[in-house]
């Protein structure tokens, strides 16, 4: 408690605002308690509340100022509306991949879960702006392209969402570096965005595609059941006259012959009569 003599109030807000910062990055804001707070900053509980008035507080002047660390550096990103579209896209995945690089603790303050106080998810809120400005430029595109523009706010929030799950699996797995991540962001947007069809549709799991495919079974199934029954049909038909191809070709003189002797004897007979 001594150590608090030493320390102004300025300094001591600093201080318990770096501490519960490093506290809710590691363990989220609902395990961490008033008591652990001023534990770690070696001060009593009453010295946390006379500066912020409880947990909540402090963990809101947490998010504010991640908040706008991380909104200025997105706005900037996006501030020129004249550059081309894919430098725009790796800017701002840069910006976020910097502030993340910068500010490790406070981007996963920020990512999460907000305690039931928050009013409305500030970092939730802070997406949904820029994803809004990620609409407006992609709408230029779109127009460009000829493409709908129906299907603008949700590549928008696709974009962002990709970026940003990236960005949260890059800081706790960083085995790419920042620049060579933000380029893998961009090869997928970019080249994606580049591509787009204008009625785009699911080729193999849609109800249409499933239905087609059902169809083109049937089709194989009946003509293999054609096929299997043409054999026997022919065969049947082409009984006889391969039971004719394997006679004797001399049968029919060699009856002949013996229908005559036949009657020279019934003849010889009679004459003998």
């Amino acid at each position: 408690m001594a150590n608090a003599s030493r320390m102004t109030s300025y300094q001591r807000r600093e201080q318990l605002l770096t501490i519960g910062r490093s506290l809710f990055a590691a363990k989220g804001f609902e395990a961490v308690s008033v008591e652990e707070i001023a534990a770690s900053a070696k001060v009593s509980k009453p010295i946390v509340y006379e500066h912020f008035g409880g947990k909540e507080g402090l963990y809101a002047v947490v998010v504010d100022r991640e908040m706008r660390a991380l909104n200025d550096a997105l706005t900037n990103a996006l501030a020129d509306p004249q550059s081309h579209p894919r430098q725009l896209v790796e800017r701002t995945a840069l910006a976020l991949l910097t502030y993340i690089e910068e500010n490790t603790e406070g981007f996963q303050v920020l990512v999460r879960d907000s305690p039931s106080t928050d009013p409305v998810g500030s970092f939730n809120s802070l997406l949904g702006d820029v994803s809004m400005r990620v609409e407006e430029i992609l709408d230029e595109s779109f127009k460009n392209q000829h493409l709908p523009a129906k299907g603008v706010p949700y590549y928008a929030q696709m974009l962002v969402g990709m970026t940003v799950f990236t960005g949260q699996y890059w800081a706790d797995q960083r085995k790419v570096g920042k620049e060579q991540l933000a380029a893998h962001i961009v090869n997928l947007a970019w080249y994606g965005l580049s591509r787009l069809e204008a009625k785009p549709e699911l080729r193999f799991e849609s109800g249409k595609a499933k239905k087609a495919l059902q169809r083109r079974k049937d089709k194989q199934a009946k003509e293999a059941s054609r096929h299997d029954n043409e054999p026997r049909s022919n065969a049947a038909a082409n009984a006889a006259p391969d039971h004719d191809d394997d006679a004797d070709p001399n049968a029919d003189s060699t009856l002949d012959a013996a229908t005559a002797e036949a009657a020279r004897s019934t003849a010889a007979n009679q004459d003998m009569e």
